[in-house]
């Protein structure tokens, strides 16, 4: 390694992360390749070849790796870019790939524009470890559907059938109603069902408790009905800093509702939505949008606006209702977070009323 690559000034870094090692390309000044090699994907080693190194720009893609990379080379005085690789057609749809030339295609398209790598955050520690509890609970809830569903559709197949109730209380209903030949098989099931809901009740004090204690902005979110703590603490760790929108509206995008856009001259036609952004928190949004249009669902002006959607008859007008919803329901959170309003569930309904009251009358004739 030569004293100038050592000393990092005005070097630009491509780092292609692995899962055991990761790939490099350092560019000079004059955005010639000065290094090349690999590392090992180890706080250690990561830490042994930057650490004294003045400071530089890297480059490294997200990943599993990124967040911890990206702490500790920050913190070791470097400019980090995390690139949304997905993004970035030159880099994942290149026909000759490999992790070299990603990494040098990293640290060219920093030197040309950062922007075209459309770079991320990642979400500080504690915030990620926070996280971790709500993707936890989420897996055992998964699990727990999967094996309610198996246990349904192999009584099924026996020609019965098990009662319907929650989830929460499947396991203390169910097994008395099974048929006697499939108890031996379904014991074990039906006890890890109710393994998982105790394990699943305690998330949900621990998450409960966090909300309320370092999140209490989780509570102005959760004036909306069909918004709970798991809702709410997901909203807030996935925004995380609520004014770098510049328009509540631009949450519906960053989550991944806004319907895809193909335009071209006279033609717009009309597609699915991006799906871009966090997936839990769009599927949590998606489930509080099911509870507002359904049965149980308190009467708001959010409730009316999607019922009047999906009265409208087309194809699949409810789904779209449902996306809808889950859309508008984001950029309310949003607003009731920067604003700490009151939440008024019929405001725009009132307001209605109080300008009909309030019109001039016709004079009798």
């Amino acid at each position: 390694m030569g004293e100038a690559t050592r000393d990092g000034a005005g070097m630009t870094m491509g780092v292609d992360l692995g899962d055991r090692f990761s790939q490099l390309c350092v560019l000079d000044e004059r955005g010639e390749i000065c290094e090349e090699g690999r590392i090992a994907t180890t706080a250690r080693a990561m830490r042994k070849r930057f650490e004294g190194m003045a400071r530089c720009l890297v480059v490294i893609e997200v990943g599993s790796h990124s967040p911890w990379v990206q702490r500790l080379l920050e913190e070791l005085g470097h400019e980090v870019i995390t690139a949304h690789t997905q993004s970035v057609r030159l880099i994942y749809g290149g026909k000759n790939k490999n992790d070299r030339l990603d990494a040098e295609r990293l640290a060219r398209l920093a030197r040309v524009d950062p922007k075209l790598l459309h770079p991320i955050r990642h979400r500080e520690g504690s915030a990620q470890a926070d996280r971790a509890v709500l993707r936890s609970r989420d897996a055992l809830v998964t699990c727990r559907t999967k094996l309610i569903n198996h246990t349904r559709g192999v009584v099924k197949s026996m020609g019965a059938r098990v009662p319907s109730c929650s989830a929460e209380s499947f396991h203390k209903r169910v097994f008395e109603e099974l048929p006697e030949e499939l108890k031996p098989a379904l014991r074990a099931v039906i006890e890890t069902i109710a393994a998982l809901t105790r394990d699943i009740r305690g998330y949900d004090k621990s998450i409960e408790t966090s909300a309320a204690k370092q999140y209490p902005e989780t509570q102005i979110l959760r004036q909306v009905s069909g918004v709970g703590p798991v809702t709410a603490l997901s909203f807030v760790l996935t925004v995380e800093d609520p004014r770098r929108f510049r328009s509540s509206r631009s949450l519906g995008a960053y989550v991944g509702l806004q319907p895809r856009r193909s335009q071209s001259g006279n033609e717009d036609p009309e597609l699915r939505i991006t799906k871009a952004g966090d997936d839990d928190l769009r599927r949590l949004l998606v489930g509080s949008a099911h509870y507002i249009l359904g049965p149980f669902g308190p009467d708001t002006d959010l409730r009316r606006w999607g019922l009047a959607l999906a009265a409208r008859g087309r194809k699949n007008a409810k789904k779209r209702a449902i996306v809808a919803v889950a859309r508008k329901l984001a950029v309310l959170m949003h607003r009731l977070w920067i604003t700490a309003e009151v939440y008024e569930p019929l405001r725009n309904s009132q307001r209605r009323i109080n300008r009909h009251d309030t019109a001039p009358q016709a004079m009798p004739a």
